[in-house]
């Protein structure tokens, strides 16, 4: 048995954004340190890791471990519905997923079914060793990928010692940036070998959509291996990867 509450019932929903923009089921492990997800998404390019600690909540009431496989999709549209002013419950239905909406003045209450999506579920995330880290700003970041996307549907990362670049090429023509060390949208660069790679852009911005946009923002590369972004929404942290695109 477990009951959860939040006070700011659109918190919640800004967290399950962050994990539908890539899978549209997903199995929330709660257990007594907090909640957990984490998912392929179908294509199989990309994972997300998310975790969102119990001091999140106002209550925390968690008998056992317990793993809630839900339509993402379809919560996330009963989430869309939530008010400024009002609280989130979510507790255990046996077979459903209760959620109440308690406003000032008015109580609202749905039920979700439980599903059993155990083969749904990513075992664990890659080990890489990765040679570079960049952290920039979010809104940053979405302006960059703004900029390849008016060219390209893959955008480039490389780093040196000095900056972080960003290159993207199509039929209209071809954008390079460069961005230095300690300035506004580069927050800090750690590179102990130069990397590159190249990813899908629409992938890369469904990752990144949900991110608060003055958050800061990971990226953690290697040369031609998957990409991890990290970032924050309140106390949640979420890790993403994504397979390089390789050219045939």
């Amino acid at each position: 048995m477990f009951e959860l509450k939040i006070d700011d019932a659109r918190y919640w929903k800004s967290c399950v954004d962050s994990i539908v923009s890539l899978v549209d089921e997903g199995t929330f492990n709660i257990a007594k340190e907090g909640v957990s997800l984490r998912a392929m998404d179908p294509s199989g390019i990309s994972m997300v890791s998310f975790f969102i600690p119990n001091k999140a909540f106002s209550k925390y009431e968690v008998d056992k471990a317990t793993a809630v496989g839900l339509n993402l999709e379809n919560l996330k549209k009963i989430l869309s519905s939530s008010r400024n002013d009002e609280h989130l419950l979510m507790k255990d239905g046996g077979n459903k997923l209760a959620i109440e909406f308690i406003g000032p003045h008015s109580k609202r209450r749905y039920k979700l079914p439980v599903l059993d999506l155990k083969k749904e579920t990513a075992d664990k995330e890659p080990k890489i060793a990765f040679e570079s880290h960049v952290e920039l700003r979010s809104d940053s970041l979405k302006e960059i990928l703004k900029d390849a996307n008016s060219l390209s549907t893959y955008i480039g990362f490389k780093t040196d010692k000095d900056a972080f670049m960003v290159l993207a090429k199509g039929e209209g023509g071809e954008l390079e940036e460069e961005h230095l060390n300690n300035t506004e949208a580069i927050k800090k660069l750690d590179i102990t070998k130069a990397s590159s790679a190249t990813f899908n852009l629409e992938y890369l911005q469904r990752i990144i959509d949900a991110c608060p946009s003055e958050s800061a923002v990971s990226l953690s590369l290697k040369t031609e291996e998957p990409i991890k972004i990290n970032y924050k929404i309140g106390d949640a942290e979420l890790a993403y990867y994504l397979a390089p695109y390789m050219e045939s």
